[in-house]
């Protein structure tokens, strides 16, 4: 028996631990070696640094770490590299590590197993407990915020607010490079995901200013896809990372119809409600019935379209139209166009639909306007991705979509983002937040690169206009 720890765990466990590279063997199981104090101590005692690992029903695993060895004394055990954590909540990956604050009482096991805290803020179980159909119901308990430092989380929001446990395991903790097994190799390389990873792409986000054409004062990102593909939700997504809340300020959802009538451009603010340097600008979805047609294309890509301009299918917007932009700055185009796809009907969009895609793409191509694609709804196509998002480039499913998403509208894979969207989410997971400003950033570092090419080129225009010779008169 191996244990149920994974390798993306050990390696978590690793980084809190933050003493090199760490080998976990397992010692003691309670589905292998029974629930009870007297079996505890017989395979843990006097093995040095341990972790402790309980599963629960509701697909919930925490615990705790101690450099101290386990004994069946009488004391408290002072240590103060100890902490417990949480990995896993109601089957979703939620890594959260809490120090331990009163060194004194770190851990305790006199007639227990593994006991934490002088709350306690976990005591796993007293006396023995028999296995119920797969399922010990530890006669411990959970009472955190005693000697260990849990930011204001509640037990029942990790324990599920019970002790029903489907396993719980002890490993020895060593200072060894563990052989890593069956780790798919990413297809597309970043760095570790964690929390200073998720705060160093915010900061270059909210950093962010177009450089290059000091005209410019706002990057502008064009949003274009089929209904429901997911445009709206991406911009309700980034403002939830920002807020640090989860918002919904655009109109998002499922529907035969288009949610989004106007042309709508977003402006979004930082922590501090500063207005960031870059505009998410939103269209009607592109439906079969109802389509934007090329003039339309044009002066959206152009900058004439005002903005809440309502799209009307019975009625074409012309330089008469009230609002119209008739001379548009460079702060006015479109820097990027992002084309928004769902992963999960992809494969069976129409041919009017996809013509439609192409003839924006040709016109944004011959603006050198440069061009991605956001492919959301990832988590529907991988268990894995689904249980824990940041597998999303890990995942040979995902990474076939990428391909496909790539040929159907002819652009480099790297110009192809997979997206996970803030959807039924009560809270903040950073693994969401990180993917989508990922895709993000690289599209303000495609926009600004798009600014200086074409003030480049104006600037090679103007110097050539300057040393051209006035033409000659014959009088």
């Amino acid at each position: 028996m191996t244990g149920r720890l994974t390798e993306k765990d050990m390696d978590q466990l690793e980084k809190w631990i933050n003493t090199g590279p760490k080998s976990f063997t397992l010692l003691y199981a309670i589905s292998r070696d029974g629930c009870s104090p007297e079996s505890f101590h017989r395979k843990c005692d006097n093995q040095g640094p341990t972790v402790t690992v309980i599963h629960n029903q509701q697909g919930s695993i925490f615990g705790g770490y101690t450099r101290v060895s386990w004994q069946n004394v009488d004391q408290y055990f002072q240590d103060n590299t100890a902490f417990l954590f949480q990995l896993q909540f109601n089957d979703k990956t939620s890594y959260r590590k809490f120090p331990v604050v009163d060194a004194s009482c770190a851990t305790f096991s006199y007639t227990t197993g593994p006991t934490f805290g002088d709350g306690p803020d976990l005591r796993t179980f007293t006396s023995v407990v028999y296995n119920s159909g797969g399922n010990f119901a530890l006669n411990g308990c959970m009472n955190v915020g005693c000697s260990y430092d849990v930011q204001e989380i509640h037990s029942d929001q990790i324990n599920n607010g019970n002790m029903n446990a489907t396993e719980l395991e002890v490993y020895k903790v060593t200072d060894d490079q563990r052989e890593k097994k069956n780790i798919p190799k990413p297809w597309r390389n970043t760095s570790d995901w964690n929390r200073k990873f998720l705060e160093e792409l915010k900061s270059d986000i909210a950093t962010f200013k177009p450089n290059a054409d000091p005209e410019v004062t706002a990057t502008r990102i064009l949003m274009i896809g089929p209904v429901g593909a997911g445009k709206s939700s991406f911009y309700n997504t980034i403002d939830t990372v920002f807020r640090g809340r989860i918002t919904q300020l655009a109109c998002s959802g499922s529907a035969e119809k288009s949610l989004t009538t106007n042309y709508t451009t977003y402006t979004l603010n930082d922590h501090h409600g500063t207005p960031l340097h870059f505009r998410l600008c939103g269209t009607r979805g592109m439906e079969e019935q109802a389509d934007l047609n090329d003039t339309e294309c044009n002066y959206l890509l152009s900058g004439n379209v005002p903005n809440h301009y309502k799209f009307d299918p019975n009625y074409q917007i012309s330089s008469r139209t009230r609002g119209f932009i008739h001379r548009p700055t460079a702060n006015d185009r479109v820097h990027c166009v992002v084309f928004v796809l769902d992963a999960t009907t992809m494969d069976v969009l129409s041919t009017d639909l996809l013509e439609n895609m192409k003839v924006f793409q040709r016109l944004a191509k011959a603006k050198e306007i440069p061009q991605t694609i956001v492919l959301a709804k990832v988590d529907r196509l991988c268990k894995d991705v689904k249980k824990d998002i940041s597998f999303v480039h890990t995942s040979q499913i995902v990474e076939q979509h990428v391909d496909k998403a790539s040929n159907l509208l002819g652009l480099p894979r790297a110009n192809v983002f997979p997206l996970k969207n803030y959807e039924n989410e009560v809270q903040l997971d950073d693994n969401i937040s990180i993917l989508a400003l990922l895709s993000l950033r690289q599209m303000l570092y495609f926009s600004e690169d798009y600014t200086s090419i074409r003030l480049e080129k104006q600037r090679a225009e103007a110097e050539l206009a300057r040393w051209k010779l006035p033409e000659c008169r014959i009088i």
